[in-house]
């Protein structure tokens, strides 16, 4: 049990570091989230501004919230160990309700939680409970790792914004691309189809009727494949079939 003179001390302490807090986020104006980006900058307008000015705007702005938070969510936990102090209950946790060490108090004066029930011990790992029912690009970010699927992700999204134009150049890539217009991770891969001959061969609703295309892929696979005098990219093809793709029913 802690004495009358612990416990005020632990008030004392906490309501000094709650006034404390509370000037803080006064002098700053609330980390200057009172005002919009652009006011907070000096900016009349952010249009014509560099990418990465923008980029290093928003990552202040977001470090401005998170400090904000942090600050909220430490006056909060001492406003509820000073109301656990007025109610009698200061130094016991809240769900097994066995005293807390000293020890633990005087590094976390806030607390009102043990070691083995503290809320902050598991960090969870779940995600949104609407990735269930939601699809692509919503659902997943990355299907590739899927077999056979050729579904639009979060990623061709992405890739598909990003076509658009980024602020990357050619000194971000190892191997870069040799068009500028395609400064973006992986601006050479195919979009809506898998292999490069599903661009330039069609068939009809039944399967049939096999038309090819001569497209400008069509006509780099055909010098591609003369060139190293094979029939497919994977190499020749035998002259029939040694087993059939769909086994027959036996009877």
């Amino acid at each position: 049990m802690l004495s009358n003179q612990q416990l005020k001390g632990f008030q004392q302490q906490l309501q000094q570091t709650k006034q404390q807090l509370k000037e803080r986020l006064h002098d700053s104006g609330d980390f200057d989230l009172r005002r919009s980006m652009e006011d907070s900058t000096g900016e009349l307008s952010s249009y014509d501004n560099h990418p990465g000015d923008q980029g290093t705007e928003l990552y202040e702005r977001e470090k401005d919230l998170a400090l904000s938070e942090h600050y909220r969510d430490e006056i909060h936990d001492i406003e509820r160990a000073l109301t656990a102090i007025e109610a009698g209950e200061y130094g016991k946790c809240e769900v097994c309700s066995k005293e807390i060490p000293l020890e633990r108090l005087n590094a976390i004066p806030t607390t009102t939680f043990c070691v083995e029930h503290t809320p902050s011990r598991e960090t969870s790992d779940n995600r949104p409970i609407e990735e269930e029912v939601l699809g692509p690009p919503f659902g997943r970010f990355n299907l590739d790792g899927r077999k056979e699927s050729v579904a639009f992700d979060a990623e061709d999204s992405w890739q598909e914004v990003a076509s658009f134009g980024t602020s990357e150049t050619p000194s971000d890539f190892a191997y870069p691309p040799s068009d500028y217009e395609d400064m973006y991770i992986e601006s050479d891969e195919n979009i809506g189809y898998v292999e490069d001959y599903e661009n330039f061969v069609g068939v009809d609703i039944y399967g049939k009727d096999i038309t090819v295309y001569p497209n400008s892929q069509y006509q780099e696979l055909k010098e591609e494949l003369f060139e190293e005098n094979i029939q497919t990219p994977f190499g020749d093809l035998p002259q029939y079939e040694h087993d059939p793709y769909v086994e027959e029913d036996k009877k």
